[in-house]
């Protein structure tokens, strides 16, 4: 099969539901506090990194003085144990008045004030799963209305101490009560998640017109074996979830773990590539305030936060097991465009792994081939062989342009680098 009549397969799936609120049209980015700071609520002992305001504004700081906002990281999302372990008197959720004094109306207008936006942590039942006030199918109307209230921008709501019955009520009956409120509010759901992420308990169509987005699997860890069994999941898994996600309702495998302590550079890699082909939200859960320079690298790659926020919103699939231990995936993109990943499951050496556009199903012509990591481009035709050495657990990405126009190829003549324009139909220089 042309990879054109998977485009238009998934093109037209997509305009048949999304949720009505007109947001996230792109995958959500931004920074999330639970994979690495968790539920350190021990401001006493550890003032720099417990769970309260100050933590939030730090890295709003960040977000807002180091070049990420600009990029399109502008969610600074609270999780769990923000609380207080009571409600006030009329009832209404509180921020717990030692670590969060402001209170989160003043964190969010902190954040407005600097282009960013505020997200929030919920619970579907008696309790979130920290052991703080949930939201009872009783409370969702006037939880939604505490939040809009304090103007947060996102809420992400989560699942513990509630039963199926009380998720497929109290899930649609959320989505409602925050449209309701008359403010702009992303919604996260974490009901696939306790379903199994699967049909026939998960409806994804049902999902994408209530939820924003949704995560489907388990929390992810600093780990390479959490990362690579979350990427599995959703590739084995792409023929139910890819049809789902789109412009306004994604599926979301949860945060970026790089710049924390459990990933190499090569893996960290690996994880954005394999995000950014699964148009994941990009929400990192790490320090920005002593992220290394390689993780930033990595984090702030122009080419594939492009690709991850193409507007298409055409979640990419895996293409390709090889016996080697090598993989391929692949994503169309806007204006005929594409990306392909080439990943290892290796762990032994760099492999040497040789194809080309055509055995890939690419149609015949000529194309611009840009390496994301490394900025190196090339053109290829679609028959040419091509060997990419791919490190172990590691990636190649390339930006694939679309064949049949002009492109400008850079070449070095007397030691100084050229741009000539080359036309890609003929494969040849003008």
């Amino acid at each position: 099969m042309h990879f054109a009549v998977l485009i238009f397969a998934s093109v037209a799936t997509m305009t048949t539901f999304a949720l009505d609120n007109g947001l996230m049209r792109t995958p959500p980015m931004g920074w999330l506090a639970w994979e690495r700071f968790r539920c350190d609520i021990d401001c006493t002992n550890d003032p720099k990194n417990c769970i309260s305001e100050n933590l939030f504004i730090d890295m709003a700081d960040r977000l807002y003085e180091d070049g990420w906002k600009e990029l399109g990281y502008v969610y600074v999302n609270i999780d769990d144990c923000w609380a207080s372990m009571d409600r006030d008197k009329d009832g209404r959720l509180q921020a717990d008045p030692n670590r969060f004094p402001g209170g989160i109306n003043k964190l969010a207008r902190y954040m407005h004030d600097r282009g960013l936006k505020l997200g929030i942590y919920g619970d579907m039942g008696t309790h979130t799963c920290g052991g703080y006030p949930g939201t009872t199918v009783d409370k969702i109307d006037i939880d939604a209305q505490t939040f809009a209230d304090w103007e947060v921008d996102m809420l992400k709501f989560d699942g513990c101490y509630s039963n199926a019955v009380e998720q497929e009520l109290g899930y649609p009956l959320m989505s409602k009560a925050l449209n309701a409120t008359g403010r702009p509010i992303g919604y996260s759901c974490s009901w696939p998640a306790y379903q199994g992420g699967l049909p026939p308990k998960v409806n994804y169509t049902q999902l994408g017109q209530i939820c924003n987005l949704w995560r489907n699997y388990g929390d992810i860890q600093d780990s390479w074996s959490s990362v690579l069994s979350i990427a599995d999941w959703f590739f084995e898994n792409q023929d139910v979830l890819a049809p789902a996600a789109g412009p306004g309702r994604w599926n979301d495998p949860d945060m970026l773990v790089i710049g924390d302590f459990g990933l190499s550079m090569d893996q960290s890699r690996s994880q954005m590539a394999l995000w950014a082909i699964m148009a994941a939200p990009l929400f990192m859960s790490n320090d920005l305030r002593t992220i290394s320079s390689g993780a930033r690298s990595i984090l702030q790659n122009k080419m594939i936060i492009s690709i991850n926020q193409d507007p298409l919103g055409i979640q990419g699939r895996r293409i390709l097991k090889e016996k080697s231990g090598i993989e391929v995936y692949w994503r169309p993109l806007s204006n005929n465009a594409s990306a392909l990943v080439f990943f290892s499951r290796r762990n032994d050496m760099p492999y040497r792994y040789q194809t080309s556009l055509s055995k890939l199903n690419y149609t015949t012509g000529s194309y611009k081939v840009t390496d994301v990591y490394t900025d190196q481009t090339d053109v290829l035709k679609d028959s040419t062989e091509f060997v990419v050495s791919v490190n172990p657990t590691g990636v190649v990405m390339w930006y694939v342009s679309a064949p049949g126009k002009l492109q400008y190829h850079p070449f070095i003549r007397g030691n100084k680098l050229h741009r000539q324009t080359y036309d890609v139909k003929q494969n040849n220089f003008l």
